[in-house]
């Protein structure tokens, strides 16, 4: 034990930490016994030495250190990583996930209790990205673990998120088991077929948590004219048009994405029902209503507005801009689904922002439903953090 680095905090700091909250700022922090490596485990302790947790040491980062666990006995080690892993798959075997014909998130960072890895799985195809000093200081204890719990046929790393670099940690992406395959991999998502490269694209190569929402927003789609902007691959507007939607215009910045809807389009039987444009999202939203176009139902879900606390007054800007636009294409008595990936921007906030929206188009609309991210991105209680995606289904008053 005596061999174990260990932090202390400063007097009154411990607060949060004492609430299990996993991550420790390196404001909190009086000083460090020892010397820890990048991701090595430390005993966090009260300025009185009462142990709090075992956290992974981050030198390079604001948030110095995030904790493994809050158990004094607890050793961190390649057993205790397996169990964790295991631990995760466990809930998701329970969803009914883990069928080689479907997809999830297999392990979601803190709220799985191992923080800064990100694990999604794509039938017999597993995405990792280790986004923080602990993920990465027990990579090969990781991915050994995966192997040996689920056998995939393949392994591939995506750690390419910018957080890496505020953990002085550098980018990478890399087959590390098995092989790919030479052509997308297919998947069920709720009765729709759809295709990712998991090697390619944004994240991990889908947007896995929206899955459960692409089934909520087309339940308002029958007969409807579909406007699905920032479409990436189309799934929102695809469900849409398999729940009896008319047609659907897709908008995106990404031509490869386009693409990939359109082949998953193709799949799902509705190829004759879709427009594409490649284009600048917010300047053919304006395009389409200069033009006087207007829809049944338009699809909000832009990529993240706001990444730190600095970015939230324009990402907000530009939240409420979309929404007007947003609302100005819908017909009377049209639904418009919108929707935040942006972790600072709360529930409440994102309410206001579409209401405020509402407001400067002169427009008279109430909210028909309230959307998150699916079940296979649990928040941890003591981490709010994890809740990061707020959707809104509103309609608009005749």
């Amino acid at each position: 034990m005596q061999n174990i680095p260990e932090i202390r905090l400063k007097a009154g700091r411990e607060k949060s930490i004492r609430r299990r909250h996993p991550w420790i700022f390196s404001g909190a922090i009086e000083r460090v016994h020892g010397d820890p490596e990048a991701g090595s485990t430390v005993r966090v302790l009260s300025q009185s030495g009462e142990f709090l947790a075992h956290a992974a040491w981050s030198p390079a980062s604001q948030i110095r250190a995030r904790a493994w666990s809050f158990d004094e006995a607890t050793s961190i080690d390649a057993a205790f990583i397996r169990q964790r892993v295991a631990r995760a798959i466990e809930w998701r075997r329970q969803l009914q996930r883990l069928d080689d014909a479907s997809a999830c998130r297999l392990v979601f960072s803190e709220s799985d209790g191992l923080p800064g890895l990100i694990v999604d799985r794509y039938g017999a195809y597993l995405v990792c990205q280790f986004l923080s000093t602990g993920a990465e200081f027990w990579r090969e204890a990781i991915v050994s673990a995966l192997a040996e719990l689920l056998s995939p046929r393949a392994i591939y790393e995506r750690s390419e998120a910018s957080v890496r670099r505020k953990e002085g940690l550098g980018l990478r992406s890399e087959l590390l088991r098995g092989e790919l395959p030479a052509e997308p991999i297919e998947f069920n998502s709720n009765g729709m077929r759809q295709l990712v490269r998991i090697e390619l694209g944004q994240k991990t190569g889908s947007y896995l948590d929206q899955s459960v929402n692409h089934g909520r927003v087309a339940a308002y789609a029958a007969g409807a004219s579909v406007l699905d902007a920032y479409s990436y691959s189309g799934g929102f507007a695809i469900s849409a048009l398999r729940g009896g939607a008319a047609d659907a215009t897709l908008i995106d910045s990404s031509a490869d994405a386009l693409l990939l809807a359109e082949r998953q389009a193709a799949l799902n039987g509705v190829a004759d029902q879709c427009q594409y444009t490649n284009a600048n999202v917010p300047e053919e939203l304006r395009r389409l209503r200069d033009s006087e176009r207007r829809f049944d139902l338009v699809i909000l879900d832009p990529p993240k507005f706001v990444s730190s606390a600095q970015q939230l007054k324009s990402g907000c800007r530009g939240y409420k801009d979309i929404n007007m636009l947003g609302l100005q294409l819908l017909k009377p008595g049209g639904v418009l689904a919108t929707f935040s990936c942006s972790g600072h921007v709360s529930a409440d906030l994102f309410q206001k922002i579409v209401a405020g929206a509402a407001v400067d188009v002169k427009r008279d609309a109430q909210i028909i439903e309230r959307l998150s991210q699916a079940p296979d991105h649990p928040v941890a209680l003591q981490f709010p953090e994890a809740d990061y995606l707020c959707g809104l289904v509103v309609r608009l008053l005749a």
